[in-house]
């Protein structure tokens, strides 16, 4: 399917999406929100899913696993195996523990490491589709680290590029400096993004900001 084509469809796909949640899935929204742990939002879900329905990716490598919302979600969609990685290891605790009760755990190899140290658990692997959300500030570090991994035609779906809206606006001089050092990192990944020729790159003003990327031949 050309990018195009499969833009198109997703987007006519998530229109029409009505997201379905489990009572695990309402329960790690309330856990989120209550003890502030970023995860995906619900138009950002729906995007992400339906890449999944189209793309049938066989194999999803996950940088950011948080509380295991999303892995569990991505592994529901056509039955991919998912590898996670996440640093934290109270997160990594909760997500085994919230992995495990999906009934997902077979299908969800979660790795507890840093991102830009847990190539060598990884290198051996092909991956269909590669989803970043994990430290903002890293993202193209994580993109250049894990995207030889990727199959032909592959994708890479980056959540939060908007950042709260605050990307691309003059909004964020108000916000500490910290904050603005990391809004200039994601404005930077978009544009190493858009100028990358290897990739076919889309972002999209859905949730948080959303940036599809696929390989092109």
């Amino acid at each position: 399917m050309a990018v195009e084509q499969m833009i198109v469809t997703v987007m006519e796909a998530v229109a029409n999406n009505s997201l379905v949640w489990t009572d695990l899935d309402i329960e790690l929204k309330a856990y989120a929100k209550e003890h502030h742990v970023p995860i995906i939002v619900d138009e950002g879900l729906a995007l992400l899913e339906q890449i999944i329905r189209i793309s049938k990716p066989k194999h999803i490598l996950e940088i950011g696993t948080a509380i295991g919302y999303s892995a569990i979600r991505m592994a529901r969609v056509c039955g991919s195996q998912i590898t996670t990685i996440e640093r934290n290891h109270e997160m990594v605790e909760i997500a085994k523990n919230t992995i495990q009760r999906s009934g997902y755990e077979k299908q969800i190899r979660l790795i507890e490491c840093d991102a830009l140290e847990a190539f060598d658990f990884v290198k051996d692997t092909s991956f269909d589709l590669i989803f970043i959300d994990a430290a903002k500030a890293q993202y193209q570090k994580f993109f250049e680290l894990y995207t030889p991994l990727l199959s032909t035609h592959g994708i890479v779906v980056s959540d939060n590029m908007s950042f709260h809206g605050l990307v691309n606006t003059q909004d964020y001089e108000a916000q500490s400096r910290s904050v603005r050092g990391l809004i200039r990192k994601l404005a930077g990944y978009q544009e190493y993004l858009l100028k990358n020729l290897n990739y076919d790159t889309t972002i999209f003003e859905l949730g948080d900001g959303v940036a599809i990327s696929v390989k092109k031949d």
